[in-house]
C-alpha cells in the first residue's frame, strides 16, 4: 500500500495510490498523520484504518503532480514537532564514496581513517541479533519539519554554501504514541541534499553541510520494505540527463540493518515525546559530487525506485543571501 498527500482548496487530503495515474482520497481531516494516530491509539493496522474509510471518487495524478499541490507523505499540525536527522555510512560502498570526497584535499589520512573505523564497525556490528543492540552508526541532525521540501518544489541552496549536492536515500517515518513508543508509519524515497564541499574541507564540518532542505516523497511505502532495492539517481539540466547513476538500498545493500539504526536513535529519551513525528533517512552509497559534478541553480533532481510508484523530483534554486543581525537585550 502506498498513499500521498496533497492539497485541495488549501485542505490537506490523503490518498491511496490506485496506479500510476489514479489516486483514491481517503475520507479523514487531518491527512495521514490522523489515520496514523488511529491505528496506533486503537491497535489496527494502518491499511485497516485505510481501508475502512476510502472514498468513491478518484483524483489525477499527473494533475497534482503538474500543479505542484504534493505534499510530503506524513507531515506533523506542528512543523516544530517534526524532526528530520539521519545515519551515515551505513550501506556497502558507501565507504569509498566518502574516501573519494575526501581524498582529494586530505593532507593525511587521519580524517579517511575515522570513516573507514565507523564503516568496519558497521560492518563488523551494524546487523545484530534479535535482542541486542549493534554498532552505532554516525548520526546527524538537518532541522524540523520546515526543512522539508514538497515533491516539485524548489530545493532551496542558502548563499553561503559551498556546494548543493543530492543524496538519494530511503527515510523512515515514525509517530510517537502517548505512551512514548515508537511507531514506523512507513517508507518514502528521499533526498538528504547536503553540502559536501563544507564537509570535505574538515569532516567535523559535518554537522554544518546537513543543516540544509531535504525532500521525501512523493509516496508512502506501508509495510515490508524488500531486502534488495535498486534505484535510479539522476540530475536533468536544460532538459537534458546530465549525469545519472543506479543505487542500492535495502538492507541486503547496508551494513546496519534498519532496526539497529532506529534503535540507535530512538533510545534517547528526547527522541521519543508523544506525538511527535521523525523522518529518519537510512543513508546511500551513490552522490552526483564523487563524480565531480557542480550543480547550477535550476538543475532538477530525479530519484525512482519502481517500489515507491513515482519518482522524487525537485529542481534547486539558489537562495539570496540574507542579513542576519544579533540583537542584545
Amino acid at each position: 500500500m502506498r498513499l500521498i498527500q496533497y492539497l485541495d482548496h488549501d485542505q490537506l487530503r490523503v490518498a491511496l495510490v490506485e496506479n500510476s495515474d489514479a489516486v483514491r482520497p481517503i475520507d479523514i481531516d487531518g491527512g495521514s498523520y490522523a489515520l496514523a494516530r488511529i491505528a496506533i491509539d486503537t491497535g489496527q493496522p494502518l491499511t485497516q484504518v485505510v481501508e475502512a474509510r476510502l472514498g468513491e471518487t478518484l483524483v489525477d495524478y499527473q494533475t497534482l503532480v503538474d500543479e505542484q499541490r504534493l505534499l510530503p507523505p506524513l507531515t506533523h499540525p506542528d512543523p516544530a514537532h517534526c524532526l528530520v536527522t539521519g545515519t551515515g555510512l551505513t550501506h556497502l560502498g558507501s565507504a569509498d564514496t566518502r574516501s573519494a570526497m575526501h581524498a582529494k584535499t586530505q593532507v593525511s589520512e587521519e580524517e579517511l581513517t575515522d570513516s573507514m573505523r565507523m564503516f568496519k564497525l558497521g560492518v563488523a556490528g551494524g546487523k545484530p541479533a534479535r535482542g541486542e543492540n549493534g554498532a552505532q552508526p554516525e548520526w546527524f541532525y538537518k532541522g524540523d519539519g520546515d526543512c522539508i521540501v514538497a515533491p516539485e518544489a524548489a530545493l532551496p541552496s542558502p548563499a553561503f554554501a559551498e556546494d548543493a549536492g543530492e543524496e538519494p536515500e530511503l527515510a523512515g517515518l515514525y509517530l510517537v504514541g502517548d505512551d512514548g513508543t515508537p511507531w514506523r508509519v512507513g517508507y518514502a524515497l528521499g533526498n538528504e541534499f547536503s553540502d559536501h564541499v563544507t564537509e570535505r574541507f574538515n569532516y567535523l564540518w559535518l554537522a554544518h553541510s546537513k543543516l540544509r532542505a531535504c525532500s521525501v516523497g512523493p509516496e508512502l511505502l506501508v509495510g515490508e520494505l524488500p531486502a534488495h532495492l535498486e534505484g535510479v539517481s539522476r540530475i536533468v539540466r536544460d532538459g537534458e540527463t546530465l549525469w545519472q547513476k543506479p543505487f542500492l538500498t535495502g538492507e541486503a545493500n547496508m551494513a546496519h540493518s534498519l532496526a539497529n539504526l532506529e534503535h540507535h536513535h530512538f533510545k534517547y529519551p528526547n527522541f521519543r515525546r508523544p506525538g511527535d513525528v521523525h523522518v529518519h533517512f537510512f543513508g546511500t552509497a551513490t552522490l552526483s559530487f564523487a563524480d565531480d559534478i557542480q550543480t547550477r541553480d535550476g538543475d532538477r533532481f530525479e530519484i525512482e525506485l519502481s517500489a515507491f510508484g513515482r519518482p522524487l523530483r525537485n529542481p534547486l534554486r539558489f537562495a539570496e543571501a540574507a542579513a542576519v543581525t544579533i540583537n542584545a537585550l
